[in-house]
């Protein structure tokens, strides 16, 4: 299939080039957060339900006990960790995971395990889908976590608001696939800027 295809050959000609970067960074995160591992490691679900090991850059304190659901400017995040988080550098590792075969460049972010047990009907078809690093959900909600921080409550809007309308998103991602899409999506993740998708501006 030519998007499996384009994801190894691209994740693995990303990590060789990007390798220095890499480095660079694990450097920093050592310095400027010491005491706990460069890479974070978490359990996420993958197609078919199957769950796979996420691979990100630490942005966290270590042994937070905070929730599934990330707001800007909240004290688990270090100072670091906001600048790997605001420009996505903190999200490179998942080129293993692409490479691999867990996730793809474009599809709807991983979830944990609690929220895709919500998941009920036909909305369980999303998880036909190879989660993906970028996708229309993530452009539309590029700033979830300054959304979120702006909520009296983060944790139910996110549940009643954003989580369903991702859904919905990659719900149609499923049924309107195109190669070119997911090209002009990857850009746009790339270049920071917005796209049609199913007659809105994401």
């Amino acid at each position: 299939m030519l998007k499996r295809l384009f994801d190894f050959i691209a994740s693995l000609m990303g990590l060789l080039l990007l390798l220095p970067v890499f480095a660079v960074i694990a450097i920093i995160i050592k310095i400027k957060m010491p005491g706990g591992p460069v890479i974070f490691k978490q359990k996420r679900v993958g197609k078919n339900g199957k769950l796979f090991t996420m691979y990100k850059f630490r942005s966290m304190t270590v042994g937070h006990n905070g929730s599934s659901v990330s707001v800007a400017g909240e004290s688990r995040i270090t100072p670091l960790g906001a600048k790997l988080r605001k420009y996505k550098l903190d999200e490179l590792p998942e080129l293993w995971n692409v490479l691999i075969g867990d996730m793809s460049f474009v599809g709807p972010r991983p979830d944990v395990p609690g929220y895709a047990d919500l998941l009920r009907g036909d909305d369980r078809e999303v998880l036909m889908l190879r989660p993906g690093i970028t996708g229309p959900a993530s452009l539309k909600y590029r700033n979830e976590e300054e959304i979120l921080a702006n909520q009296s409550d983060p944790q139910r809007y996110n549940d009643e608001v954003i989580f369903p309308d991702k859904v919905l998103i990659n719900r149609y991602y499923l049924h309107h696939f195109s190669f070119m899409k997911d090209i002009e999506i990857i850009l746009c993740t790339v270049l920071g800027k917005r796209m049609k998708y199913n007659n809105e501006i994401i």
